[in-house]
């Protein structure tokens, strides 16, 4: 089998989120599955930080040109091995030497440009895949591109397109004066990319892959109605036969309360006296006293959307009651960044804020905290629930999208379940819910067998990759 992944962003070259992470996790985990029988490669940007980390180990193996619409552009083509996987780089840096990689004003060439580099890159390589998975609006042109430019060429036929939504809110939407002049497509075939009077390249990457994927199996089913799809409803509903969901994994060998060199002592499911070390550390880092009231963590950006609204109306109400401690890790909107540093002011012996982007902080928070809190109003996947159970701390989470398919509430009349959930939008069922939690943290034996179970949940992109790896096959039988 050969799949060429193509996105915006890739761990450990270039990241800025969750893409970033999949994409440098899942085509090794694929090529693990398949064997030395498989040819697993990737395509990214070559930006400046690839060539600051990685620039003596980069292979250049072509430089020309590529056209788009009535540009001719300079196109490089660089390549490194990991894992097993071949990683392409498109080098052209008066679209990618930039300070960032989005938010410029000609994102929609920049990446237009890249797509269709990508479809080039196969010719120059000679690598003609069996399937295409791109990723995001960033490269929702590929399968476009692929149906419009090269369709009946006897190569280009057999190839299969996979397009995956990361996150519905970021569809890239442009003026459509610009069709042509920017993203090289005739007006014969508007059709294709038209959506309320726009340009939307994610429609066009929806309506032309072979098969849609999403982040969770819930999402996909969210995604199609109005209140989660940022209006692509009507195209998901339309397109509902091709579109499925399936659940991100994490790096178990980053993510290792056994290993991980950055908590104050390490710890197994088998032996949890490192993780009393932890909460012990973790206490003194936030002016705790180590006593019995439970410790709840959040790792977040700091956002509406994330739960911090129903934080913020209830939050008061349960560090008034001793219910729990809190301790929170992130950056984000400004009034909630101020509103929490004053808390931490306020309740200094029971709440802490720390307002920044610390990965060596968050790993002693996964570590030492008792219960782990996400009471997100949407979210795709998500991966903060998976970390926090691999290191033995507790979700606790609104049932939506992955968190929904992740973590199941504890049943009082069984005993099964991974973490604590709760269904409506509201502060006081998510307070509710952490007062459930609280009350089985009283219960020693009990929370106990709940934290190893917790642990010995499988989140690994072993698991991720063979449902992939089952959908590409079924594309090409």
């Amino acid at each position: 089998m050969k799949i060429l992944y193509a996105a915006s962003e890739a761990v450990p070259f270039a990241a800025t989120g969750g893409l970033g992470d999949v994409m440098g996790s899942l085509p090794a985990a694929v090529k693990r599955r398949l064997g030395e029988d498989s040819d697993i490669r990737a395509v990214i940007p070559l930006y400046p930080s690839v060539r600051e980390r990685f620039g003596d180990d980069l292979t250049l193996i072509w430089e020309g040109e590529c056209d788009l619409a009535w540009r001719r552009q300079y196109m490089g083509i660089h390549s490194y091995v990991m894992d097993g996987v071949t990683y392409y780089f498109i080098d052209n840096e008066h679209y990618f030497k930039r300070t960032g990689f989005y938010g410029d004003f000609d994102d929609g060439e920049r990446f237009a440009f890249f797509s269709a580099a990508i479809l080039r890159l196969l010719k120059i390589t000679e690598f003609y895949p069996n399937v295409i998975h791109a990723n995001d609006w960033q490269t929702a042109l590929v399968p476009v591109y692929l149906r419009l430019w090269y369709g009946g060429r006897p190569e280009y036929d057999g190839i299969r397109t996979v397009y995956t939504i990361h996150n519905i809110s970021y569809q890239g939407i442009y003026s459509p004066e610009i069709l042509w002049d920017v993203f090289g497509i005739w007006d014969r075939d508007r059709a294709l990319l038209d959506y309320g009077g726009a340009v939307n390249l994610t429609k066009g990457g929806i309506v032309c892959a072979d098969r849609v994927t999403t982040v969770s199996p819930t999402y996909a089913q969210e995604i199609q109605t109005e209140h989660y799809s940022h209006g692509l409803h009507h195209i998901l509903r339309e397109n509902s036969h091709k579109l499925s969901g399936i659940i991100n994994g994490i790096d178990t060998q980053k993510y290792s309360p056994e290993t991980d060199p950055n908590i104050a002592e390490n710890y197994t499911s088998k032996d949890l006296s490192g993780k009393k070390e932890c909460r012990l550390e973790l206490c003194r880092l936030c002016g705790f006293e180590n006593n019995a009231v439970p410790i709840v963590a959040m790792v977040s950006r700091l956002a509406s959307h994330k739960g911090f609204d129903l934080i913020e109306r209830v939050i008061r109400e349960m560090l008034d009651a001793g219910d729990a401690r809190f301790v929170l890790l992130g950056t984000g909107e400004k009034r909630y960044e101020d509103y929490f540093s004053y808390l931490g002011h306020l309740y200094g012996g029971s709440f802490k804020a720390f307002i920044t982007f610390d990965p060596v902080l968050a790993s002693k928070l996964y570590a030492g905290a008792d219960m782990f809190l996400m009471p997100s109003e949407s979210e795709p996947c998500g991966l903060a629930q998976m970390i926090a159970s691999r290191y033995g701390t507790v979700p606790i989470v609104r049932e939506t999208g992955g968190l929904s398919d992740t973590i199941k509430s504890l049943r009082d009349d069984t005993g099964e379940g991974n973490g604590f959930t709760f269904t409506s939008y509201n502060a006081h069922d998510m307070m509710y819910t952490v007062r459930r939690a609280v009350s089985v943290f009283k219960q020693k034996r009990k929370w106990n067998s709940l934290v190893r179970r917790v642990m010995a949940v499988d989140f690994t992109w072993d698991r991720s990759a063979g449902e992939y790896i089952r959908m590409y096959r079924s594309l090409i039988q």
